[in-house]
């Protein structure tokens, strides 16, 4: 049971985060936190998505191609043990990002967003402490800092006089704080676990461009979405781990909004909502982790995001999923070895624009593959 409860932190976030709602990749998972002794761990790993659909029949019905662009993610962790109650550790990864590219006509794509695109990148940097209580209690916190850049282009005719809108947004750093509680029951491999993470502001250097308003350069503040995270596991049977979690995220306050974009008339376009309007998410993960022999453990798990409303971003084309993810874990002496891989279905939806929202395309029978490697280090 022991090196199956060593073990799980890396089941739980290996291939899992191939896909989360929003424009979220992973899902800031403090596991590592949670590791015996000192820790050390590498991860890397990349996502094939598969996004596509067609212009409304009513636009003539051209096919969009497939929008979304593989990635791939790398991540490192470091969890120090100070006392036999205090430990602390530091996190990178990177949580938000997203590459969207729609085929243009001259490339045989969509009539309606053919040309529009968006970029996203982010890396995140969180140092954290735990103090244990003697009464099977923790407490845990710290500040998270972020790095955030992205360029997003709007063209096709469902832009009508905004096609050819440009926004370039520049590196900026924000930070936040992570707090959070824990209850573990070691005799039967239990712990439950709570975390909040705060928004994290960024000002945005910003250069916005369009035909008719010419280059304009600006500043432009953008949250990110504050989030909980409920993780529980506990010990079911000899060798076999029940574990899943619970994650809600704020989306709908992650506003994008450029000032030419949301500006009236004459000195800019008025669009309300700004570049992007998301829903709020909860995910859900259940999952059982299996001790098979002394150095071989493993893990199957699912995942499921309820759908949200039909009408979608262009730029976030999806409407919830499901995902299950196979991991295997293996250990000798002080190294684990964690690989898995997910296979994500991603909900149909219309990708819209416009006030009122007009539907303009349908995405319909998307799916993404993921695989990843940690590699851990106790000492």
């Amino acid at each position: 049971m022991k090196r199956i409860i060593t073990g799980i932190g890396a089941l739980l976030a290996t291939a899992a985060p191939a896909l989360a709602g929003g424009i979220e990749r992973a899902p800031q998972s403090l596991a590592p936190l949670f590791e015996q002794g000192n820790y050390l761990e590498l991860s890397f790993g990349g996502v094939n998505p598969d996004v596509s659909g067609q212009d409304l029949a009513i636009y003539g019905g051209a096919s969009t191609g497939d929008v979304a662009q593989g990635y791939g993610f790398a991540g490192l962790a470091y969890k120090h043990q100070f006392t036999d109650n205090l430990s602390g550790a530091f996190i990178l990864e990177q949580p938000f990002g997203a590459d969207i590219a729609y085929k243009t006509m001259a490339e045989g794509g969509s009539m309606m967003l053919g040309g529009t695109f968006a970029r996203v990148d982010s890396t995140t940097y969180t140092a954290l402490l735990r103090y244990k209580f003697d009464n099977n209690f923790s407490v845990h916190g710290g500040i998270r800092g972020s790095r955030a850049d992205a360029e997003v282009g709007l063209t096709g005719a469902a832009y009508s006089d905004l096609a050819g809108y440009n926004v370039d947004l520049d590196s900026s750093w924000g930070v936040g704080w992570v707090a959070g509680v824990a209850y573990e029951m070691p005799e039967i491999a239990a712990r439950v676990s709570l975390t909040y993470n705060s928004p994290i502001e960024h000002d945005f250097d910003t250069v916005e461009t369009h035909p008719l308003t010419g280059s304009v350069e600006s500043k432009t503040t953008v949250k990110t979405p504050r989030s909980w995270t409920l993780e529980g596991q506990t010990g079911i049977a000899a060798d076999t781990l029940l574990f899943g979690s619970i994650r809600w995220v704020n989306w709908s306050e992650f506003k994008v909004n450029p000032q030419v974009l949301v500006s009236p008339p004459p000195a800019g376009f008025g669009v309300e909502g700004g570049l992007v309007e998301l829903e709020d998410t909860t995910t859900y993960t259940i999952g059982v982790g299996r001790k098979f022999t002394e150095n071989w453990s493993g893990s199957l798990s699912f995942m499921y995001e309820p759908d949200g409303d039909d009408l979608v971003s262009p730029l976030a084309p999806t409407n919830g999923r499901k995902g299950v993810t196979l991991a295997a874990v293996y250990t000798r002496d002080n190294i684990k070895v964690t690989t898995g891989i997910s296979y994500i279905k991603l909900g149909d939806a219309y990708a819209e624009t416009g006030t009122p929202d007009e539907p303009r395309a349908r995405m319909s029978g998307n799916h993404a593959w993921g695989a990843g490697v940690r590699i851990g280090y106790s000492f």
